[in-house]
């Protein structure tokens, strides 16, 4: 039986053409009237609950329907781009990454810069000599829309699992530059003459854009190479380790003074001369014969392929003890880690004791995956619907991404200066005593106040921008509460609702604790609060009835 293989998402124009297509997109769009557009939307309505494995997860058929008839009676006064445009917000509101609509059978080309979301807004990190002006500015305007509503608009058109925010910044900063869609979204008057304006040097700059055919060169890489006569906004001849050689599938780095052994996996596929597996037998043989103290495996740029080709990179992880311990294994994840990479970074997490730095990934740890052509008869438009569910996870987890446990987000400066925040903060990491253990330790030398300061000081620092102390003092809780030592228990489970008073969880922990100490009234109050912030908490109406049954 031959194995399923998941959709490659490497391509930076949306991340998911492949080169055929790219090829094919110069050609003409079709002649179109409203008839046939119509026709193409009744075929679309009918086939995408067919093909997709359920469309309705989370949008209720009747909105799709409601919006498809919206749509329908549009369409006669709406220019081409607007329709397509139309047919992409149809499409995101599945909200499902892999189902989408393929660019390269829109007809769409790109202008000639790359933007990027850094921290501290949407910059130009590269374009064409005669846009050199404007390299390195923030965006301020396309045409006559301000940035922040331009970047809103293209939203509605980026389908993405569970409002997924990092894959909305990994695809919107590109779209931004493709003019049919700034077209269809009403963002520009003329696209083939588009302005736009950037803040450099505390002036605002201006250029106009002309477009351009996609090149399929640009289209293979997730961080492609500058094209001849581009400029750019970093020196390119002292990049980063991430920069160094991106469009490479896999290669590794000893950096022999910090005893670091860098690996870059940017692609689940295996190249011609050496498979994945043999690659990472080679990485295993140079880790025991070099002294290594930390393993980096960076998947920033890793858009997916055949995650199939992850089970032996398993098998190996599980055998390397020399690294696989806290401290010295750290995965490197971002925006563009998706798909297949996706299902690699969850393996990671269930199997191995790494540490995530960087950003959240792009993709939710529970997907939809492995999608199928619908092509519409008239116009030619490929979606692609997703037709099967990958679980990795349980069933229950609900995360939009898997977060990092140490952020390390880039500016635009540091990415002008060649800075990696995400090796610089794996570089310096030393473990120290975890959020629980600080807590402990300050409740049993009965300081709250020192407790509470721990608290403070984590939820302040940014490289916990994407986690929470909230379960780890959760789960110290109920330690103690197993203990007997119900007063801690009560003392430590208060402390979490003071730092995380908007969740139904921690009142219904202290309530538990207040339950099993004998405080009735007050375990009433607690789990009364927990429902009133989370009403679907069956469990706790059921221990909140029992409760008020007792006399």
């Amino acid at each position: 039986m031959s194995l399923i293989r998941r959709a490659v998402r490497l391509l930076p124009l949306a991340a998911l053409l492949s080169t055929s297509a790219a090829v094919a997109q110069t050609k003409a769009p079709p002649a179109m009237d409203a008839a046939k557009w119509r026709a193409d939307l009744r075929f679309f309505a009918e086939q995408l609950p067919k093909v997709h494995m359920n469309a309705f997860h989370v949008m209720p058929r009747e909105r799709f329907e409601a919006a498809v008839r919206d749509l329908d009676g549009r369409i006669p006064g709406l220019r081409r781009t607007q329709i397509v445009v139309g047919f992409a917000k149809l499409v995101a509101m599945v909200a499902d990454g892999h189902t989408h609509i393929n660019p390269a059978s829109m007809g769409v080309r790109t202008y000639p810069l790359r933007l990027y979301s850094f921290t501290d807004g949407i910059y130009v990190i590269s374009a064409s000599q005669p846009n050199a002006g404007i390299v390195g500015g923030r965006v301020v305007r396309i045409g006559e829309t301000p940035i922040e509503r331009a970047y809103e608009a293209i939203r509605t058109i980026i389908p993405r699992e569970r409002e997924n925010e990092m894959w909305c910044r990994n695809l919107g900063a590109r779209l931004l530059s493709v003019p049919e869609l700034l077209d269809g979204l009403d963002l520009i008057k003329d696209m083939e003459n588009a302005s736009i304006v950037v803040e450099k040097g505390g002036r605002e700059v201006a250029s106009v854009l002309h477009p351009e055919p996609v090149e399929p060169e640009q289209l293979r890489h997730n961080w492609p190479p500058l094209p001849a006569g581009w400029v750019g906004a970093r020196d390119t001849s002292a990049s980063p380790l991430w920069l160094k050689d991106p469009t490479n599938l896999y290669w590794f780095e000893y950096l022999k003074d910090a005893r670091v052994l860098y690996v870059q996996y940017n692609a689940v596929q295996n190249k011609p001369d050496e498979p994945v597996s043999a690659f990472f037998e080679r990485v295993s043989r140079f880790l025991d014969a070099n002294p290594v103290d930390k393993l980096v495996i960076d998947v920033r740029l890793n858009g997916g392929g055949n995650n199939y080709l992850n089970l032996p990179l398993l098998r190996w992880l599980l055998r390397v003890d020399k690294v696989n311990q806290p401290g010295k294994m750290f995965t490197i994840i971002g925006r563009q880690t998706f798909s297949a990479a996706q299902n690699f970074v969850n393996m990671m997490q269930k199997y191995t004791q790494t540490i995530f730095v960087g950003e959240p990934t792009g993709e939710a740890p529970n997907m939809f995956g492995d999608p199928a052509r619908i092509t519409l008869p008239n116009s030619g438009l490929e979606i692609r619907a997703s037709t099967l569910w990958w679980q990795d996870m349980d069933q229950r987890d609900q995360r939009k991404w898997l977060a990092p446990r140490i952020a390390a987000e880039m500016s635009f400066d540091d990415y002008r200066r060649n800075v990696d925040p995400a090796m610089e903060a794996i570089l310096r990491y030393v473990p120290q005593s975890s959020i629980s253990e600080q807590v402990r330790g300050a409740v049993e030398r009965n300081d709250s106040d020192a407790a509470r300061a721990a608290i403070r000081a984590f939820k302040a620092n940014p490289q916990n921008a994407y986690v929470t102390a909230e379960r780890d003092i959760n789960t110290l809780g109920y330690e103690l509460m197993g203990q007997k030592k119900l007063d801690l228990a009560v003392e430590v489970f208060g402390l979490n609702v003071e730092a995380y008073p908007d969740s139904s969880n921690v009142y219904d922990s202290l309530a538990e604790a207040y339950m099993n100490r004998g405080d009735r009234a007050l375990a009433i109050k607690n789990y009364e609060k927990a429902l009133e912030l989370d009403p679907k908490r069956f469990g706790t109406e059921a221990a909140l009835g029992k409760l008020k049954a007792k006399k």
